[in-house]
């Protein structure tokens, strides 16, 4: 489920008296959502998110119609990752579109200029539940698609994602410039900008959106993107972080990978 269907704007009020409320966590507070009205993320509206002017005043909507919760993108410019079944199951939800909310629990990350935030959603009337073999593979141990990288690529990945990696909670970081990450990496530029290519295009093939280069995608939007994808899916933990400072790595040979 790597997209999201047309936004529609008819709501079922109907089936929303029976419903079971959302509940939301942001940066520590809890928010329950009641079945019969809209609730809006944003800059402005019922969860006042931050003051960041890169931030849509009214980008994410969350209403309950044709018995499920539905998410959808009211912004104009910014891009959400939603990642379900504990990083089994990812999405990518572009301005104008939406997608329901099958599963109990629901991670939102997006970016919104130099800062990354993070929700939580949780229902108790989801309509699907999480198989035994999935919950095994989301141990921490294995990824959750068959991908393999390079040391020195998880070393890259790490280096941008390390504030989210490190983070307590549920809540917002600062991203990494390219330059900065490769400065804790002790690396080039020219070096930095290969293997984030190499990353990038590898997940690329498997079918990750947001991450190719073009018109109007910009290094730092495939940056976000890439740290976005790689910390909800489990490709990169908590475990890797001492990564950053392998030294037998930092004074590996340059080699494309």
């Amino acid at each position: 489920m790597d997209g999201a269907t047309a936004l529609d704007d008819d709501a079922d009020t109907e089936g929303s008296r029976e419903a079971s409320p959302l509940r939301l966590e942001f940066a520590g507070e809890w928010h329950e959502l009641p079945p019969g009205k809209p609730f809006i993320i944003g800059r402005e509206g019922d969860l006042e998110i931050d003051d960041n002017p890169y931030l849509h005043r009214h980008f994410l909507e969350l209403q309950h119609h044709d018995g499920l919760w539905w998410l959808a993108n009211v912004g104009v410019r910014l891009a959400a990752t939603v990642s379900s079944a504990g990083g089994a199951v990812q999405s990518w939800l572009s301005p104008g579109a939406r997608m329901p909310l099958v599963f109990e629990r629901n991670v939102i990350v997006f970016t919104a200029g130099p800062v990354t935030y993070e929700l939580n959603l949780h229902t108790e009337a989801a309509p699907y539940e999480v198989s035994s073999q999935v919950e095994a593979s989301m141990s921490g141990e294995t990824t959750v698609m068959p991908v393999s990288f390079t040391a020195m690529q998880k070393q890259l990945i790490v280096a941008l994602a390390e504030p989210m990696l490190r983070r307590e909670g549920v809540s917002m970081n600062e991203l990494p410039s390219s330059s900065d990450a490769a400065k804790r990496l002790g690396w080039s530029m020219s070096k930095f900008n290969r293997k984030l290519d190499n990353v990038c295009d590898k997940l690329d093939r498997m079918g990750v959106q947001g991450l190719r280069g073009g018109p109007g995608k910009l290094a730092t939007n495939r940056r976000a993107r890439l740290v976005e994808y790689a910390v909800t899916s489990q490709v990169v933990t908590r475990a890797d972080l001492p990564l950053i400072d392998d030294e037998t790595l930092r004074n590996q040979s340059d080699s494309d990978d």
